[in-house]
């Protein structure tokens, strides 16, 4: 069983983020892709199944023969057939899942919690023959009774598997939930546990670090959270999340290059940078509002809780608005080599509020502005 002291990321970017509406990624892209994780330091790289697709199929074996550090793992159906392929291509680690949840067990395949169990005692035991790491997940955790829940994780457990996945397939858990299902979870096997939390009601990250806090060590993320439907926990998410509590517990990770992660696939899957995603958001580390700008000029740990030249990344004062505060504009004169007093600086902003009310600014109208009241 892994450590507790920090999770470890199973980026499925390459098999969940591939299910994303608009993603289609070519061979020369799931491999620049991978290479990228890999370089940011990510642990797990989890691939679409090759029973998927021939292309699938051929993608996995060229990354799995890569030689990058991450473990190469792919996700398939607890099936004899999907498992035999995984080996053949050479996976590094093997991800099976079953629904448990009577919605989907009545409407997906219609088998027994017994059924499932020895079902998968069949794929775990052919696996077990491989070097390679086991994963069995509870499609749509949640929603099934704890009760059958834990007497499949503790029968799989007992069959030998590396871990154990709750997935929040629907995204319906509350971040109360998932820290109390994962620690009974954790109660009741010794192996290790996998979260994969969708982001349907917009508790991605924050199912994703309870169950950290509950007992789970392995964390599903993708670039810019992309996957089925709204997708699931971001990386750069879960790197801010950790981040902003412990700084040690992404240090091993290249988080510079979070920005250029979240750009790359941005532009492969055809959307921007969202507003709102952390750290890589072109407005992150934007401040505005005169209140503020006073304070992060003076120290910017008051209104940042990361720091932007960890990430690459530069923080924006803003003082093209309405909004704008004196303390703004003598600094953005100060980045011109001018001078503006106090009383200056305050006729300076009167000024440029003023004529904010009347339309929109630009950078350019404000440092003539500014020219004009430098002494």
């Amino acid at each position: 069983m892994q450590s507790h002291d920090r999770p470890l990321l199973v980026d499925t970017t390459l098999r969940e983020g591939e299910q994303f509406a608009t993603a289609h990624f070519s061979s020369s892209q799931r491999l620049a892709i991978a290479e990228a994780l890999d370089a940011f330091g990510v642990e797990y790289i989890e691939l679409t199944s090759p029973a998927a697709s021939p292309q699938s199929a051929r993608d996995l074996e060229v990354i799995a023969r890569r030689g990058l550090r991450a473990r190469i793992a792919t996700h398939v159906r607890c099936h004899l057939d999907d498992a035999r392929l995984a080996i053949e291509h050479g996976a590094q680690a093997v991800h099976l899942l079953y629904a448990t949840s009577e919605p989907l067990r009545q409407a997906s395949h219609g088998r027994s919690l017994d059924q499932i169990v020895e079902e998968a005692r069949v794929v775990i035991a052919y696996l077990r023959q491989f070097p390679v790491e086991i994963r069995f997940s509870a499609e749509d955790t949640f929603r099934t009774d704890l009760p059958s829940l834990l007497r499949v994780y503790q029968a799989v457990a007992e069959l030998g598997v590396h871990r154990v996945g709750l997935a929040d397939t629907v995204g319906i858990a509350t971040p109360r939930q998932v820290y109390t299902t994962v620690a009974q979870v954790r109660a009741a096997v010794n192996c290790d546990i996998e979260f994969h939390g969708h982001n349907d009601a917009g508790c991605a990250v924050a199912n994703a670090f309870c169950a950290f806090e509950g007992g789970a060590t392995h964390l599903d993320v993708t670039v810019l959270g992309i996957g089925e439907r709204n997708g699931i926990a971001s990386l750069a998410g879960m790197v801010a999340r950790m981040a902003s509590l412990d700084p040690q517990m992404v240090a091993h990770y290249e988080v510079a290059m979070l920005p250029e992660l979240d750009r790359m696939v941005a532009e492969m899957v055809g959307v921007t940078v969202p507003f709102d995603a952390p750290i890589s958001s072109p407005f992150a580390f934007h401040h505005k509002a005169g209140l503020h700008t006073k304070a992060v000029i003076n120290d910017p740990r008051s209104y940042e809780v990361l720091d932007p030249a960890r990430f690459g990344r530069a923080r924006t004062v803003a003082v093209a608005h309405r909004l704008v505060g004196w303390h703004a504009v003598a600094e953005r004169a100060r980045e011109l080599g001018i001078y503006l007093s106090e009383p200056a600086a305050r006729q300076a902003a009167t000024r440029i509020k003023t004529i904010g009310d009347e339309h929109e600014l630009n950078s350019t109208t404000v440092d003539e502005i500014l020219y004009e009241y430098a002494e």
